[in-house]
């Protein structure tokens, strides 16, 4: 039988999910800057429309990590009023920042996920993680598209 197997251990701890969430949830208010600014950029409707439905999945994942991190510390985490980002040379390299982003959370995430206690925690950012994938592929989706128009 394996070690540990069955067993509610894991390999990261709950103050080092909790410092990831908290991570998270500070870099929401540059990231919520940058996709505002994607969404004004974009050169189609169907672009801003994608892009919307990510930075409202990404408002909704800010709330249920301020959640989690509230239950277990009872405290609430601090915006920083400071946030700024810096705007990309074209549409098409804020896209692929965006994708890239996006690939790096689930890989935070999934540090985040293995750090917390309860199946329903994990839950949620599992829900989390999965939307970024499904942003990841938006995004590529949209990276397509915008390299094909230039070639047309």
């Amino acid at each position: 039988m394996l070690q540990g197997y069955g067993q509610n251990k894991s390999y990261k701890s709950l103050e080092e999910a909790l410092v990831g969430v908290r991570k998270a949830v500070q870099g929401e208010r540059e990231d919520e800057l940058f996709y505002d600014y994607l969404i004004a950029v974009a050169p189609t409707t169907e672009d801003k429309e994608i892009i919307t439905s990510i930075r409202n999945d990404e408002q909704k994942h800010n709330k249920m990590f301020r959640q989690i991190y509230r239950d277990f510390t009872g405290e609430e985490i601090t915006d920083t009023d400071d946030e700024s980002f810096q705007k990309p040379n074209s549409f098409e390299e804020g896209v692929k920042k965006a994708l890239f982003g996006e690939l790096a959370a689930v890989e935070k995430y999934r540090d985040i996920r293995a750090g917390l206690p309860t199946r329903y925690y994990r839950d949620m950012v599992f829900e989390i993680l999965t939307d970024e994938l499904k942003h990841a592929d938006k995004y590529n989706y949209i990276l397509t598209i915008t390299i094909a128009r230039k070639k047309v």
